[in-house]
């Protein structure tokens, strides 16, 4: 069915950048950029006007960061959640939040259609369709990385260039970036390639064990340990701790179909409270 109107989950980034164009085209619609602000510390602003200017009708912009600790990182980190062992869900346990509000303002956009920029061969494409059809079951979604032939992020820049986007992915960086004030994460391009070691460069939180100080720093939790009430303020400052100490860290992840992604992730926000969580609950279960 052709729908007449389309929310899109958009970040301003390439992929998405290209769908809220490639969805206006081919099915001849209107289409609404839904972003939420997970405290990616960009200025939404000018996503905003550049989702316009890609042609969007309209562009909404939820600040989601006080829900997004409170109701899901804060939920994760009691229950010491993990994915296969080891890779932390920094990127993931915001995707049914943010597709949670954004088939919220398709229904009160009366849109017949959702959709999302997710590759159709990883699991973000899971986690945002779950959500919308387990909210509701009869939505249209769009998932065009399953419906195009543009398949590779190089043919997407090409297709940015055609039509005047600008993206802030280029050939020589082909990778992307999802970050949210708890976790960033790279995929993509040239860290497809397990011989091949990330750009140093590429890592905006942490600092490389050689080049951390010499001198150990001491956390002490206090009363509420990491559960305490006055967020997101007090949550983000493991950040800054972090990064004294914590690398980057690569993990091959395994996705859907069988696949394997190589992904590098920045871990400062949930390394230590996972791990010092971890010890207190086998040090006192209760």
């Amino acid at each position: 069915m052709k729908p007449n109107k389309v929310v899109l989950a958009y970040s301003g980034g390439l992929d998405t950048s290209v769908c809220l164009r490639w969805v206006k085209e081919s099915y001849d619609c209107e289409v609404i950029a839904y972003c939420a602000d997970v405290g990616q510390e960009e200025d939404l602003e000018e996503v905003r006007k550049k989702a316009l200017a890609t042609g969007a009708s309209k562009v909404v912009v939820d600040d989601l960061r006080e829900a997004f600790v409170r109701d899901y990182v804060f939920p994760m980190l009691r229950g010491n959640a993990v994915y296969e062992g080891s890779y932390l869900l920094g990127t993931s346990i915001a995707r049914p939040l943010i597709a949670r509000r954004q088939l919220e303002v398709a229904i009160e956009e009366d849109a017949e259609a959702v959709s999302h920029g997710a590759t159709g061969k990883g699991n973000d494409q899971v986690r945002f369709e779950l959500t919308y059809y387990a909210l509701k079951p009869e939505i249209q979604v769009i998932a065009p990385w399953r419906e195009w032939d543009l398949n590779s992020r190089t043919a997407l820049i090409d297709y940015a260039k055609r039509h005047d986007i600008p993206v802030p992915v280029t050939k020589d960086k082909p990778y992307s970036m999802d970050r949210n004030l708890f976790h960033i994460s790279y995929e993509g391009g040239v860290l497809e390639d397990p011989w091949q070691e990330p750009p140093a460069d590429m890592f905006l939180w942490t600092t490389a064990p050689e080049d951390a100080p010499d001198e150990p720093q001491f956390v002490e939790l206090g009363p509420g340990g990491f559960f305490a009430e006055d967020i997101p303020d007090r949550y983000v400052t493991w950040q800054d701790v972090a990064a004294l100490s914590i690398g980057p860290q690569p993990i091959p992840e395994g996705v859907e179909r069988g696949l394997e992604a190589s992904v590098y992730w920045e871990p400062e926000s949930y390394t230590f409270p996972y791990t010092a969580n971890v010890a207190v609950v086998r040090v006192d279960p209760d």
